[in-house]
C-alpha cells in the first residue's frame, strides 16, 4: 500500500505540485516558442514525452553502471540518441510538424527538464518509478503548453484551426473573432505576456489559499484561548465556592 501511495505521489507531483513550467519555471524556451497554436503545442508535448520516458528509463537501468565522473556526458548522449530517433521519425512521418518546430526538436537534448529528471530522479530510482515520474512530468509539461497555446491561438488568430500540422486529420477552422484578433499573441511578446499572466493567477490562488489557512489558524487559536479562559474562570469560581462552604 505504501509503495502504491509513493508511486501515485511521484505521478501527481509533476502535474500539479512540481509542474516543470508553471511551478519550476523550467523549459520556458520551447514553451514560449511552440505555443503559437494548439497543434504545435501537442506535437512538442508528444516528442517531449517520448524522449523523457525513453531517457528516464534507460538512465535508471544504467544508473549503477555509469561512472559518477562522466554521468552528465553520458546522460546527454542517451538523451541525444532518443532526440535523434524522434527527429528522424518526425521528419519522415510528420514533415509539417518537423518544419514548424524546427530547431526546437534538436534543443530537446539540452532541455533542463529532461536533464533535471535524469540527475534528480532517474539516476537514483528504479525503472518503474522513473517511468511514472517521466509520465507525470510530461503531462504537467503538456498541460502548461496547452493552456498557453489555447490562450495565444484564440487571441492571436481569433479562433482555432486544426489539420495544418497534423495533415492526417480533416482540416477544420473556427475563427469567430477573426476581425478582433491581436497579432501580438502569436509573436514573442505575446508568449511572455501570456506566461506572466498565468503565473500571476497561480500566485494569486496560492496567496489566497495561504491567507485562508492563516485566518483559520488564527480563528482556531482564538477559540482555544477562549476555551482556556472559560476553563480558568470555571476553576476559579469552583475554588471560590469551596472557600465559601468552608467558611
Amino acid at each position: 500500500m505504501e509503495g502504491k501511495m509513493s508511486q501515485k505521489k511521484n505521478f501527481v507531483k509533476g502535474i500539479i505540485v512540481e509542474n516543470p513550467v508553471l511551478v519550476g519555471l523550467l523549459g520556458c524556451c520551447p514553451t514560449l516558442a511552440t505555443t503559437t497554436s494548439i497543434e504545435s503545442a501537442i506535437g512538442m508535448a508528444l516528442l517531449f514525452l517520448i524522449v523523457l520516458i525513453g531517457s528516464n528509463v534507460l538512465i535508471s537501468l544504467l544508473r549503477k553502471v555509469i561512472p559518477a565522473e562522466v554521468k552528465i556526458p553520458a546522460y546527454i548522449v542517451i538523451i541525444a540518441t532518443f532526440v535523434t530517433i524522434v527527429k528522424m521519425l518526425c521528419e519522415a512521418f510528420l514533415p509539417e510538424l518537423y518544419t514548424t518546430l524546427g530547431v526546437f526538436i534538436s534543443l530537446i537534448v539540452v532541455n533542463c527538464i529532461i536533464l533535471g529528471r535524469a540527475e534528480a530522479f532517474a539516476s537514483k530510482n528504479g525503472p518503474l518509478s522513473s517511468l511514472i515520474d517521466a509520465v507525470g512530468m510530461s503531462i504537467g509539461f503538456a498541460m502548461a503548453l496547452l493552456i498557453m497555446s489555447i490562450i495565444r491561438e484564440f487571441l492571436g488568430t481569433g479562433g482555432f484551426s486544426f489539420g495544418k500540422i497534423f495533415t492526417f486529420i480533416p482540416a477544420v477552422s473556427w475563427t469567430p473573432l477573426a476581425d478582433y484578433k491581436i497579432d501580438m499573441f502569436v509573436q514573442s511578446p505575446g508568449g511572455f505576456l501570456t506566461l506572466g499572466c498565468i503565473l500571476a493567477v497561480i500566485q494569486y490562488i496560492k496567496n489566497h489559499k495561504a491567507e485562508t489557512l492563516v485566518r483559520k489558524e488564527k480563528a482556531r487559536i482564538e477559540e482555544l484561548k477562549k476555551a482556556k479562559l472559560a476553563k480558568m474562570q470555571a476553576e476559579q469560581a469552583a475554588k471560590q465556592a469551596q472557600v465559601k462552604e468552608a467558611i
